[in-house]
């Protein structure tokens, strides 16, 4: 399986870039996110640049791929690495929350069909 993991740049010149996460450095195309200063976090995938990341988005990020590390080595103490999703409901996407209202009305009954709005 692979996945896009959040690095931070140290350097860029011409297209690419030197990104490091966990002491590591590799080089990194980012000839689809430009040149980028020291410091900026960007999702790499197969050694290129995807996109520029915020630096909450990445630490989240590093923190479900720490959850599923766990996972695979067994822990079920993972609860830590997802605080932001503690104790509520995830929202949904904008482009689900008509379909969800809509199984919503019809499951409670008072619902027809020519009730349900489409997006």
């Amino acid at each position: 399986m692979c996945i896009g993991v959040p690095m931070r740049v140290v350097c860029c010149e011409a297209q690419t870039a030197v990104c490091e996460l966990d002491g590591r450095r590799e080089p990194v195309d980012i000839t689809l996110v430009g040149a980028q200063p020291a410091g900026t976090w960007l999702l790499v995938f197969l050694g290129a640049a995807r996109e520029v990341m915020e630096p909450l988005e990445a630490r989240r990020t590093l923190d479900a791929i720490e959850a599923l590390q766990q996972i695979m080595g067994g822990s079920r103490q993972i609860d830590h690495l997802f605080a932001d999703l503690i104790d509520r409901e995830p929202p949904l996407p904008g482009h689900l929350r008509p379909a969800a209202a809509a199984a919503a009305r019809l499951s409670g009954g008072g619902a027809r069909g020519d009730d349900i709005t489409t997006g």
